[in-house]
């Protein structure tokens, strides 16, 4: 590893149990948290510029003519769920995105039907910035980012998103040559959308033993409604038979989102929204997913609604290639509290033909995870005739 990346690396393996919060972050400025010795994306952050175009069209443009040569986008359209009684103003957008980490991409993921060109991090982080403009999600919930410092946070920063980073422990991308650190889960949120009112970062623990895990847990308030969202993002231990280890990672993460409600003034903790989102690693029928089904916070997951019974989870989240042969299950979810959100719309999946034969990553898509997108909106809100919430006291 080189000394950059070292530096990185003890640069972000603080203790993961504290409080944290970002300041502002204005689009011509850099981030005071930046550390000093990153070296930001030159493609999308200049030398002496702002750190990257304050206009989303204008960066999508970019990333387009970066990607000329590329064969169409998957054409992904949104299946609208709700009964459309809540106002179009209201609603949250959420992304819900395993990205890749590059260091794994281009070496121990060992992709043996994708081209080594389309894995090379020039081309993908234009795909991965075109899917998050695309879509134009208010929360950004991502795992397997190993380019925060340099690209992700620089350029969503200069977007008008805030963020937080939660490297792992022991990064797998770091036994990687040329690595670019640890790869670790990130949660970006609009902030002329959302205000901040707390954030941890979590090492999950199995039976108490520290693991190599992690989650992120942020509280916001919504600027148009008042309400609060905790919002999580994880990703549970890969493999197969590692599935008693993902159920009490599971369950730990459970006991870490009680606390935070719990200590949340002036609402009870029932009455708090949650999303979480992550790449559980961890297909429909282990003990991990029934744990979220049956927890006491009446968790539903959302790409569920894609369903005619409303019952079934997508067919794949994730198909790839590997040496040991093909892939393609459901590992990705977005979890939310049916009492209190409502799902309004769900981005359906790209078809088999779409993905094509030699499967994910591709020249396409930058990913072998699919993002997943979906609107919420707040239940029982109460708004006037002119779109605006109703005033509470």
């Amino acid at each position: 590893m080189g000394g950059g990346a070292t530096k990185l690396y003890n640069a972000l393996t603080q203790p993961l149990s504290s409080t944290s919060s970002l300041l502002p972050f204005p689009s011509s400025h850099l981030n005071p948290q930046l550390p000093a010795f990153t070296k930001l994306d030159p493609d999308f952050c200049p030398e002496g510029s702002s750190p990257c175009p304050p206009d989303p069209e204008e960066l999508l443009r970019q990333c387009e003519e970066a990607l000329t040569d590329r064969p169409p986008r998957f054409d992904r359209k949104f299946v609208h769920i709700g009964d459309g009684d809540g106002a179009p103003s209201s609603v949250i957008r959420v992304m819900q995105w395993n990205i890749l980490a590059q260091a794994l991409g281009e070496g121990l993921d060992n992709f043996v039907m994708c081209p080594l060109e389309a894995l090379s991090w020039s081309r993908r982080k234009y795909l991965i910035m075109e899917e998050v403009l695309t879509y134009r999600p208010h929360i950004v919930c991502m795992q397997e980012v190993d380019h925060y410092y340099d690209t992700l946070q620089p350029v969503l920063a200069g977007l008008g998103y805030s963020s937080h980073f939660c490297p792992k422990p022991w990064s797998p991308c770091l036994g990687v040559e040329g690595n670019n650190g640890p790869d670790g889960c990130a949660l970006f949120y609009d902030e002329s959308r959302f205000e901040l009112l707390d954030s941890v970062n979590i090492r999950l623990s199995a039976m108490r033993i520290p693991t190599n895990q992690v989650a992120i847990v942020t509280t916001l308030r919504c600027r148009i409604t008042g309400k609060c969202v905790c919002v999580a993002v994880t990703h549970l231990k890969a493999r197969s038979g590692w599935e008693w280890l993902r159920s009490t990672q599971g369950s730990d993460l459970l006991w870490h989102l009680q606390n935070v409600v719990q200590k949340q003034p002036g609402a009870p903790a029932a009455d708090i929204p949650l999303l979480i989102c992550g790449d559980f690693n961890a297909v429909p029928n282990e003990e991990v997913y029934r744990r979220f089904a049956t927890s006491p916070f009446g968790l539903d997951s959302a790409y569920k609604k894609l369903s005619r019974d409303g019952l079934t989870e997508p067919e794949y989240t994730t198909w790839k290639i590997r040496p040991t042969g093909e892939c393609c299950s459901t590992l990705d979810y977005i979890w939310y509290t049916k009492d209190t959100l409502r799902v309004d719309a769900v981005l359906d999946m790209p078809t088999e033909e779409e993905i094509g034969p030699n499967r994910l990553p591709s020249f396409s898509y930058p990913s072998d995870h699919l993002s997943l997108v979906c609107d919420f909106s707040f239940k029982e809100e109460e708004w006037e005739g002119n779109n605006k919430p109703a005033h509470r006291k």
